[in-house]
């Protein structure tokens, strides 16, 4: 049994379907379950006798997914995909033939989380996925101006870096978004960026990827890719930050240097100009696609 729902369309749907290939009979992996975009198309491609491991580190993410799916072709699992061989041998499963990644926070995680992951909103700053990672707020406490400065530069690309974090370092550490996001605007220019982008945008972006390990996960799983998926599955990552891009891109030609891939993706796929317009957060949204030989 699928519950009824209505669900927002992610980013590059119809290009990670095409690239996963799923079949019916396969077992397919979302790592990235979030709000359930992927699953209702992958499911319509492998029924009657697929599999879907829906994995997400969001133990709220799970439980939506056993709320919409009450079938016997989706298991829905709490886990970081940086583990995924360990999960996948507790749960019973052989290698994969298809894995996908979206690596972009989801809307529902944006807006109803109430986690602190937006900068329009005001709430608790925890802005990590687990309840097992140390909030935001506590990493703000923790880190000193200068190692601050480096999250905010590293992560994120931010050229006020340094302004940003003796803003944020005065006291009292903000404990909510609405107060970190206050801060940061203060710090930079009126201009900021020609208005293109909220002056949070970067900062935020550089301390939910610092909380969360991000790119060290991601790092783990692209090292694991032989033990995931069987010979001629298919691995999709749909990346939003050029770190991360970086990492898939090496990767995958890594594996296709030693002969145990073929890149699909000669030039990473990029939303059109149409999925641009009806949904913004799209724009840097990168697809990479590689088959295990």
């Amino acid at each position: 049994m699928i519950v009824e729902f209505v669900m927002h369309k992610p980013v590059l749907l119809e290009e990670a379907i095409r690239f996963l290939d799923p079949q019916s009979g396969d077992l397919v992996i979302d790592g990235t379950f979030g709000a359930g975009g992927h699953a209702r198309l992958i499911l319509e491609k492998i029924r009657p006798l697929g599999k879907l491991l829906a994995l997400d580190w969001n133990e709220a993410a799970v439980k939506k997914c056993r709320q919409l799916y009450q079938s016997q072709m989706v298991d829905c699992a709490v886990g970081n995909f940086a583990q995924l061989p360990e999960i996948m041998k507790a749960r019973g499963y052989g290698q994969a033939n298809s894995l996908l990644l979206d690596l972009g926070v989801s809307s529902e995680e944006l807006e109803s989380s109430g986690r602190g992951f937006s900068f329009q909103k005001d709430e608790p700053l925890f802005m990590t996925y687990s309840d097992d990672q140390p909030p935001v707020w506590e990493i703000l406490r923790r880190l000193s101006q200068e190692q601050l400065a480096k999250v905010i530069r590293d992560y994120g690309e931010e050229k006020f870096a340094g302004r940003i974090a003796a803003a944020i370092k005065s006291s009292p550490i903000p404990r909510t978004s609405g107060d970190l996001a206050q801060r940061i605007a203060q710090a930079v220019l009126k201009n900021y960026e020609r208005g293109r982008i909220h002056p949070a945008t970067r900062t935020f972006q550089a301390l939910r990827i610092y909380a969360n390990r991000e790119l060290e996960n991601l790092a783990a799983v692209l090292g694991k890719l032989e033990k995931i998926l069987a010979a001629g599955g298919r691995a999709v990552i749909i990346s939003f930050h050029s770190l991360e891009d970086r990492l898939v891109k090496r990767a995958f030609a890594e594996l296709a240097a030693g002969g145990q891939g073929e890149i699909l993706t000669k030039k990473p796929v990029r939303p059109t100009a149409g999925e641009i317009g009806e949904n913004p957060r799209s724009r840097s949204a990168k697809l990479r696609a590689i088959k295990l030989g």
